[in-house]
């Protein structure tokens, strides 16, 4: 089975309904952990740090954007982490999940049609070609 699942998380309803999906998977063994990643894209970072009070209330503000990912996952009592990388989501993703070897990559899709996947990418599509493990969409 599937003992580390890395579950990307941006807050949005889709990462709800892929974490959904991933607490399913999770919940096949109890050795699985369910790792949440969450990137501060340094597009966004830069206004959040401008406008935080302190290192302590940026992390706070972080949080904030997945406690309906981190909620779902405390009322399944399934093992989880919550890690928060810095940079571009699709390469940061890709490069923490090959390194640390994870079994699994959980993802939500927004959805987009071939014209706007083209022209503005897909976090999940870059995602999905590059890890060295398997991966489900969830859309």
């Amino acid at each position: 089975m599937y003992k580390h699942i890395l579950l990307a998380a941006d807050g949005s309803t889709n990462a709800v309904r892929a974490a959904k999906e991933a607490i399913k998977i999770a919940g096949l063994s109890r050795e699985s952990v369910i790792d949440v990643v969450f990137v501060a894209d340094f597009e966004k970072a830069k206004e959040d740090v401008l406008h935080a009070t302190s290192a302590e209330a940026l992390m706070i503000e972080r949080r904030k954007k997945i406690q309906n990912v981190e909620q779902e996952l405390k009322n399944s009592n399934v093992s989880y982490k919550v890690t928060i990388l810095h940079g571009t989501p699709g390469p940061e993703i890709i490069k923490y999940a090959n390194e640390k070897k994870v079994d699994l990559v959980v993802i939500g899709s927004r959805g987009l049609n071939g014209l706007q996947e083209m022209v503005i990418g897909s976090v999940s599509h870059k995602v999905m070609k590059r890890v060295h493990c398997p991966a489900l969409i969830v859309k």
